[in-house]
């Protein structure tokens, strides 16, 4: 340019750059900007570093142990065992750098996609385009919350505020203008026309031409500084003086060693379970060294050469040498398929955290509803309600009719038939309509237009879009009264919405009279709280309000909103204080003494796919909350269309619709300690605000709930980092709350959350899949070697049951690529109808651990049994001498041993077959199918990864055992023929016996369903608000009677005095206040129980209880009078010890109760 850009008016500025204020870039001067001007980035040096790469796949426990191995068989002289375990480290290192390598690619393509992006206006369109691609002459939009793509200079700006304290070390934000031209020498600080790269919009908006990208912007200069890496050495704590005693100087050496070594070793760095992995990497390590230290102890501490083998080779049975490198790899892939469905993993920890959500709370507007905004009624006091006709176009004007009814929304019917009429009719000698409509087309930043091709385009907000265009069907659009050199009305400040005031006012200077006006659209109780008078029906003039009017409006609200409108109110003033460029003015001063002009009612539709979502989390055991900032009656509409309340909400009893929907300014009130006593948690809270949004995920850590949290603006952004999954929307979100969250969804819908918990869900299970079968086969592999120390030779020295380069093989061939395999396993039919894990615990649950215990034990004992039988079964038994070494005296042992690595080889690759599903059978992992003998085949063909991977570990085996000196010199086992039926028998019998185990986890699993009632709820919505719909959430006897009415489920008590009445009283008696059952407990007792704030407590009423209570003929409830002044506490009134259940009473579930009853009736 001729000179720099803050020294030109912006017109030069757009003249020199060829830039189009009105339609922008086109998309092929964008692509030829593009190759000219390069990616707007700062050419960091970061990205993937394959020297890293490198030192991460040497320095882990399980390559330390395979490198002291080799160093081992070297200086014994054991040169094929070491030149092997050297060959394994190779292809191990080079295994695990081309995986780990290709995983981090991905990893920073993920972070190139989740990167901050811009709004830039392209072929006269409003688009979202990712911030390295916003070039020199792009006319971008920028708002707060968002930051800035580039070097820009602005062309207009409505307080519009940046922080620049990264550039400048300003603390305070600067206030940008559009018109002032400043000296081309004056310092970056001072150049109020230009917004800078990576600065923040801290208030206002503005749009502005892109004059500098990448390094030729004021951030690219000190790009370098911004790229100084932090010291890695612990800091010296030293007194106020500066001065350090000695010991401070080796406690800083010390820690900065421990941190050294943790890096190296990976137990400090990566994600929680790469960590947990990495310890356990280092646990077996020292696991190993006993057991080879148990190995020198049963030979008498021997220094020959065939004993330290043999230690050697029980040390490697330990180490499951692919752990990590599969975990990197199935974690990869998972963020792969996580890109398909619509969602971006910013982080890994966050793909592990996606698989044990239990509850998600979700904003309404885009996310559970489609975000295409459509203004169905309006309401104005003077004249009546307006009724827009069904339209296929939202931002055409032209498209569906008009009636217009007299009456208010409250008394008009949602399919009340009403006149029609045309706009014109209506607008003409229509004051009230007129200053309504100036509201709506003023206080509005959209813009619609039509194109030259006669298309109707919008850009904007959706809510102000609707309205804009709800103006524009009476041809008054914004662009009409504002546009051209002499405008009928120019913007002189703006007051951005703003969630804490939930307003948003505009201030203009009328061209023709000079008098300043103000315009004020927003939440209908804060705008009505503003407005002094309103136009009336009855009379001509200004009225005063009132606050009977002020109610009469809150149910002309409460009207539209039954309808799922959202409701907002418009308002205006003459603005008559006085009024100054560039002086700030005082909201407060604005937005008081305003006229009530009228409401408008917005409709958006929830999505197609939300209510579906919705019920597949119910199914799945996780809670959906609804926060939103619409009206109560609005958010209550929705949230029963889409199942977050449930359907027969309006014929509930008042007290129990309370809970389950609440205000924010009702929430807000109940202290930490109210709300931990509040039996459950509200669904909905409307009229969120953001703190709201925080105490809510605080309330729910309390009850040890792990939630996700989803949210678009800047605001958000403390929730985000608070929640445990921060969601942030990638079309609608704010930068900033981008920045602060762990997954972006692309499409800003709910069911991407449900796939992005499905998906976490998936690679969970897959990674606990791969460890059990990893550690079940070093358990086996263990056993086997240690339970083989008993065999000696004529000298007394044992003979290993399986060699170290046979061990080597099945760790890293025959399990490593099917624990591959099982990382790519699709995910298994129930998946999304079974409650959450627990992260606390991870991978290594109780039943994991038991399972690797059993196929570890089952395995050995057949591996040891086809040992024993060849050698002593049908062998003579002798064993000769340096049996580890040579076949000269030892063939039978060779043989033996080569029978256990076939069966220990056939038994691995099965097992990976077999923990696919870790409870249903291998012949039928597909419950639903009609193949009841070939579906085995469909399933293991369905993961072509794994069935090759087994395979290639069949066909491999036969190499191995008859090929000359591989067999005998390396394997040290030789070919075997008769030995095959015994190996054929075993795989039998292990099939058997996995089959067996598994259908004792299903029973025990069944019957333990079955006690805690999970099985008994068909009615899915039965089963999720089955604690809004019992006792434990009512207050009252009317509302427990309307209840029983309502659910047909529910018997006729008999008369009072009968058999069945007194053992329900017996069974059960519970508060009315709260309905937490208090006849439970560790120990027989009638004392107090306090209600705590985790409903999983053992002192919370169990599922079977409560139906019980909930479905059983003729239980009274009663409570005594006296204890309903206390809320916290319940006592239970009992009249004998019988009366008092312990651990050991049976619970019974309904139809034991129903024929219990009918038992004591009969007698």
């Amino acid at each position: 340019m001729s000179r720099p850009a803050h020294a030109l008016r912006w017109t030069a500025v757009a003249e020199e750059l060829q830039a189009n204020v009105d339609v922008g870039l086109t998309t092929a001067e964008a692509k030829q900007r593009l190759e000219e001007h390069g990616r707007n980035e700062l050419g960091e040096a970061g990205g993937v570093n394959p020297g890293k790469i490198m030192v991460r796949q040497v320095a882990n426990a399980m390559t330390l142990v395979l490198i002291l191995a080799m160093a081992v068989s070297f200086g014994i002289g054991s040169y094929i065992e070491g030149g092997v375990v050297a060959a394994v480290i190779g292809v191990n290192i080079t295994v695990g750098f081309v995986q780990e390598f290709k995983a981090a690619k991905t990893m920073d393509s993920l972070r190139s996609l989740s990167s901050p992006t811009a709004t830039a206006v392209r072929d006269g369109q409003t688009v979202t385009v990712p911030t390295l691609m916003v070039m020199p002459g792009d006319m971008v939009e920028m708002k707060t919350g968002d930051s800035i793509p580039a070097d820009v200079r602005i062309i207009e700006a409505v307080n519009f505020e940046t922080d620049e304290a990264l550039l400048t070390g300003e603390s305070l934000p600067v206030r940008k203008v559009a018109e002032d031209v400043f000296d081309a020498e004056i310092g970056p600080g001072d150049r109020l026309n230009v917004a800078y790269s990576s600065s923040n919009v801290t208030k206002g908006r503005a749009t502005g031409i892109v004059f500098a990208t990448g390094m030729h912007t004021e951030i690219g200069s000190i790009a370098a500084a911004l790229r100084k890496k932090d010291s890695k050495l612990r800091q010296v704590k030293r007194k106020p003086d500066g001065t350090a005693k000695p010991y401070r100087y080796a406690q800083a050496a010390a820690l900065t060693v421990s941190d050294g070594i943790g890096h190296f070793l990976g137990v400090s760095v990566g994600t929680p379970l790469q960590k947990k992995l990495s310890r356990l990497a280092i646990l077996l390590f020292f696991i190993a060294v006993v057991c080879a230290l148990i190995v020198l102890g049963a030979n008498d501490f021997s220094s020959r050469q065939e004993v330290i083998i043999y230690a050697v080779a029980t040390g490697l049975s330990m180490i499951p040498a692919s752990l990590v490198v599969v975990l990197t790899i199935t974690m990869a892939a998972g963020t792969k398929r996580m890109i398909e469905r619509h969602v971006i993993v910013r982080n890994l920890r966050s793909l592990e955290a996606l698989g044990v959500v239990t509850d998600i709370c979700s904003d309404k507007t885009g996310t559970l509803t489609q975000g295409k905004m459509l203004a169905k009624k309006a309401w104005i006091p003077a004249k009546g309600t307006y009724t827009i006709g069904n339209a296929n176009e939202p931002f055409n004007p032209t498209q569906g009719g008009i009636s217009y009814s007299k009456k208010e929304p409250r008394y008009v019917s949602e399919n009340e038939p009403e006149k029609q009429s045309s706009y014109a009719e209506l607008v003409q000698d229509n004051e009230a309509l007129k200053e309504y409509l100036r509201v709506a087309s003023l206080a509005n930043l959209a813009h619609v237009h039509q194109t030259e091709d006669g298309a109707w385009n919008a850009r904007g907000d959706p809510t102000e879009i609707a309205i804009q265009v709800f103006a524009s069907r009476f041809n008054w659009n914004r662009r009409q009264s504002t546009a051209g050199e002499q405008p009928a009305w120019k913007l002189l400040s703006e007051f951005p919405f703003d969630s804490d005031v939930k307003k948003m006012s505009v201030i203009y200077r009328d061209s023709n009279t000079n008098k300043l006006f103000a315009f004020t659209k927003g939440a209908v109780e804060r705008v009505i709280s503003s407005c002094s008078t309103y136009e009336s029906q009855s009379k001509e003039g200004m009225t005063t309000m009132t606050d009977a009017f002020r109610e009469e409006i809150l149910q002309n609200m409460e009207g539209l909103a039954k309808l799922g409108l959202r409701v907002l109110a418009l308002a205006s003033r003459e603005y008559k204080e006085e009024y100054h460029d560039g002086v700030e003015i005082d909201r407060g001063t604005v937005e008081k003494e305003l006229t009530f002009r009228g409401l408008i009612g917005l409709y958006d539709p929830p999505r197609p796919e939300t209510a579906e979502s919705v019920r597949q989390c119910h199914e799945a055991g996780i809670e959906v909350h609804m926060l939103t900032g619409d009206h109560p009656g609005t958010a209550r509409a929705i949230a029963a269309q889409v199942g977050i309340l449930p359907s027969k909400i309006d014929t509930l009893p008042k007290d129990v619709a309370d809970s389950m929907v609440m205000t924010a300014s009702q929430f807000d009130k109940l202290t930490d300690e109210d709300i931990d006593v509040l039996p459950v948690l509200p669904l909905v809270i409307a009229r969120c605000a953001p703190n709201t949004k925080v105490r809510m995920i605080e309330a729910l850590h309390r009850r040890k709930k792990f939630c996700a949290m989803t949210g678009d603006g800047v605001n958000d952004s403390p929730s985000l980092k608070r929640s445990d999954v921060g969601i942030a929307m990638g079309m609608a979100g704010s930068d900033v709350a981008k920045d602060a969250s762990d997954i972006i969804l692309t499409d800003d819908n709910f069911a991407s959350i449900l796939a992005a918990i499905e998906e976490g869900r998936r690679t969970f299970d897959n990674i606990q899949k791969f460890v059990l079968h990893l550690l079940a086969q070093n358990v086996a592999q263990a056993l086997v070697l240690l339970i083989g120390l008993v065999f000696k030779d004529a000298e007394n020295l044992s003979v290993f049951p399986l060699a170290p380069v046979q061990i080597l093989w099945i760790i890293m061939v025959t399990s490593g690529l099917p624990d591959m395999g099982l990382g790519f396993e699709v995910a298994s039919p129930d998946i999304m109808q079974r409650p959450p894990q627990s992260l606390k615990r991870g991978v290594f649950t109780i039943e994991v651990m038991v399972d690797m215990l059993v196929y570890g034990l089952w395995t050995a004992a057949l591996c040891l049994a086809s040992f024993v039988l060849v050698l002593y079964g049908f062998g003579s038994g002798r064993i000769g001498i340096g049996c580890n070494e040579s076949i000269d005296t030892c063939e039978e042992v060779f043989r033996a041993r080569a029978t256990c690595f076939a069966t220990l080889t056939w038994l691995s690759l099965f097992l990976a077959w077999e923990v696919v599903d870790t409870r249903r059978s291998f012949f039928r992992m597909t419950p639903d199918s009609k193949r009841y003998i070939t579906q085995w085949i469909h399933d293991v063909w369905r993961n072509p990864f794994l069935f090759w991977s087994v395979i290639a570990g069949f066909v491999l085996s036969f190499p191995l055992l008859y090929i000359p000196v591989i067999n005998e010199k390396v394997f040290k086992h030789t070919g075997i023929s008769w030995e095959w039926a015994i190996v054929f028998i075993t795989a039998f019998l292990f099939f058997a016996g996995v089959e067996t185990y598994k259908f004792a986890k299903r029973r025990y699993f069944r019957n333990k369903a079955k006690k805690l009632g999970s099985g008994d709820v068909d009615d899915v919505e039965n089963k999720v608000f089955r604690r809004y719909l019992t006792d434990s959430s009512l207050g009252s006897e009317k509302s427990r009677t309307k209840l029983l009415q309502q659910y047909p489920q529910q018997h006729q008590a008999p008369e009072s005095g009968g058999k069945k009445e007194k053992l329900a009283e017996r069974v059960v008696k519970l508060s009315p206040k709260t309905g937490s059952h208090s006849g439970l407990g560790k120990k027989k007792r009638t004392g107090v129980q306090q209600v705590g704030a985790d409903p999983s407590e053992e002192d919370r009423l169990p599922d079977d209880i409560a139906k019980f209570e909930s479905g059983l003929p003729g239980v009274e409830l009663r409570a005594d009078p006296s204890e309903r002044t206390n809320t916290s506490s319940i006592k239970t009134e009992v009249k004998d010890e019988d009366d008092i259940l312990t651990d050991e009473d049976h619970i019974p579930t309904n139809e034991e109760a129903e024929a219990m009853i009918k038992d004591e009736c009969v007698d």
